[in-house]
């Protein structure tokens, strides 16, 4: 059985490992050949994660690279569409471009809609607001990350299921060794230039710990523009593969801020599952699918607004045993409901079905 699987993303593109290539073992053992290609290549990301733009003629040619690959590559039993094929061209085109594909499965872990229904300019809500709806409506099956998505995708295609994305807990564990004597409590973040701004607004609250009760804050990923945030006890870090795990693990707290927006509620608390499977308590925002992976008072705090972040920070800061309560709770939650050992043989499973093998 042939799978190929096209990306928006490289490899350095969390969405891009989470949510395919971590599955490849699993899925090659179960006699699925993988293939994929990237939409926009690793340069691309390194380029937005500097603060760059790329040039258009480059995007214009990566289309039309895209484009030959489905037209004339080899025929696939099952083609994997994350996201969508041609951002902001019209959805006709993408059904005209899998005019040869075998059976479609369309994966998502955020909001791509929103791009074009709460798009600010009218004329891109009234040509493309429905765009990724024929794309949906062609698919066998859709894997979305939270409910939220789930609940939009279910109205286009019938075989809709939720696949969080999830980590290896086997990669993913606690602190190999304990703290030393001495050094510092650490509040963590891990993202991307796009999720920064979610932070940004938390900054001043963290400045103030970091002053007042002699923590650290650790900043992973959030590109150049974090340097303007600057204060004495700010750690950034630029995220790469090879680190992202240690780089958790130096953390003794982990927090995921965001509004309540529809952005947000698409969002599939990708950083939570991250900071749980390595042992660490949370603090996060009660919006989206956050409500469901965060178990309040058990393997983390939810909280909105400033006052309510202080004071779990606070509780959290000053209470080691609940730390290590909370830490160890979560650890288990990530085992059994957030791991790749969990939903790879769901997604095994999922393939094999729409491509009529038994």
């Amino acid at each position: 059985m042939r799978l190929t699987a096209f990306t928006r993303y490289g490899r350095e593109a969390a969405a891009t490992r989470q949510r395919l290539l971590q599955y490849i073992p699993a899925l090659e053992a179960a006699g699925i050949e993988v293939r994929y290609a990237p939409l926009l290549d690793d340069d691309y990301v390194r380029t937005l994660a500097r603060g760059g733009t790329a040039s258009r003629m480059s995007k214009v040619r990566e289309y039309g690279s895209r484009l030959r690959t489905l037209l004339s590559g080899p025929r696939s039993d099952v083609v994997w569409i994350y996201a969508e094929l041609f951002p902001f061209l019209p959805g006709w085109f993408e059904r005209l471009a899998l005019s040869r594909a075998g059976a479609v499965v369309y994966d998502f872990d955020d909001a791509f809609f929103h791009n074009y229904d709460s798009h600010p300019n009218k004329l891109v809500r009234t040509f493309l607001g429905s765009k990724l709806q024929p794309l949906l409506r062609r698919a066998a099956a859709a894997c979305c990350g939270n409910a939220y998505l789930e609940a939009y995708a279910s109205r286009f295609c019938e075989r809709t299921i939720v696949l969080p994305t999830v980590v290896d807990t086997d990669s993913y564990l606690p602190r190999p060794a304990p703290k030393g004597p001495g050094e510092p409590l650490v509040i963590g973040w891990i993202g991307s230039p796009f999720t920064w701004r979610y932070l940004r607004e938390m900054m001043p609250l963290l400045a103030e710990f970091a002053r007042e009760r002699a923590v650290k804050v650790r900043v992973v990923g959030a590109g150049p523009s974090a340097a303007e945030e600057a204060f004495p006890g700010l750690e950034l870090l630029d995220w790469a593969e090879e680190s992202e795990v240690a780089d958790v693990q130096g953390m003794d707290i982990g927090v995921m801020p965001v509004p309540d927006e529809i952005w947000a509620k698409g969002k599939s608390g990708f950083k939570l599952i991250q900071y749980m499977a390595c042992g660490l308590p949370v603090v996060a925002s009660p919006v989206g699918v956050n409500r469901e992976i965060v178990e309040h008072e058990k393997t983390g705090l939810l909280a909105t607004g400033a006052a309510e972040w202080r004071d779990a920070l606070d509780l959290l800061i000053s209470d080691s045993d609940l730390r290590a309560r909370m830490g160890a709770a979560g650890r288990t939650r990530a085992e059994e409901k957030y791991s790749l050992r969990a939903h790879a043989p769901r997604l095994v499973q999922l393939l094999r079905d729409v491509a009529g093998v038994r």
